[in-house]
């Protein structure tokens, strides 16, 4: 039974304990920031921080909403990012059977700049980022080590209001279910419109719950918290097509 993390974004208040124990558990270094006119800091996505506190404010009914999403890679049950690198290094990104869990590996350095920026765009969420000094591409890998050894990863550990949780994704969908149920109660409809990344709301209209192992509840509408938040429909570039004719043949071969 694959692995999930459900993030309850109503429950978030941007303490960023997540994004910083993140960074201490993979022992990632100091990176050079700046100031962008908001909280969200670093500004985006790197090679030394594979998760993110997005920070949103949003005018609504003359009331301002500050909306906060813990950005991080959403492990795929179908990751278009190992699809993509299967074409070039087999083994650059892998995908842990028991798990479900999807990691970019040392091989990924035997990528070229173009070969990892063909990755980077196949992903729907714009997640992977290249380390220019090791040629390594890299993001979320969930603590697989954490998890391998009966733990919950350092995100979820650090969270301290609940928005976090981590279990068998049986049991994540069910627990998504009834916080949805939940936010429904204390926010009106009429108030804005509640919506959870899985199939268990008719207001859901980004992603089935088939998707993703990582789920995001969220109370409104989604293109107000992040840009990639949602995933896209995009033609399908050379990496991408070429997938699709490598696949059939990679399960029959084994």
């Amino acid at each position: 039974m694959p692995k999930t993390i459900l993030i309850d974004t109503t429950r978030c208040t941007a303490c960023r304990g997540c994004q910083v124990a993140c960074k201490q558990w993979h022992g990632h270094e100091a990176v050079p920031t700046k100031q962008t006119g908001t909280h969200q800091n670093p500004p985006d996505l790197t090679p030394n921080n594979f998760k993110l506190v997005r920070f949103s404010e949003q005018k609504i009914d003359g009331r301002v909403w500050w909306l906060f999403f813990p950005e991080q890679c959403r492990h795929c049950l179908q990751p278009a990012c190992k699809a993509t690198s299967d074409n070039y290094v087999d083994g650059a990104i892998v995908q842990d059977e028991a798990t479900g869990i999807v990691v970019c590996t040392e091989k990924t350095k035997e990528l070229t700049a173009e070969q990892c920026t063909e990755i980077i765009d196949a992903c729907p969420y714009n997640i992977p980022r290249r380390n220019d000094k090791t040629g390594e591409l890299t993001k979320c890998d969930m603590c697989i080590d954490r998890v391998k050894a009966g733990l919950v990863p350092m995100c979820v550990k650090s969270c301290c209001t609940g928005a976090m949780n981590f279990g068998e994704r049986e049991d994540m969908l069910k627990l998504a279910e009834q916080r949805l149920a939940k936010i429904k109660g204390e926010f009106p409809k009429s108030d804005f419109e509640a919506m959870v990344w899985c199939d268990v709301s008719q207001t859901c209209s980004m992603l089935d719950q088939d998707d993703l192992n990582v789920i995001y509840l969220l109370a409104l509408p989604r293109e107000m918290y992040h840009k990639f938040a949602r995933k896209e429909s995009k033609p399908l570039n050379r990496a991408d097509f070429l997938a699709t004719l490598t696949q059939p043949l990679r399960s029959i071969m084994g």
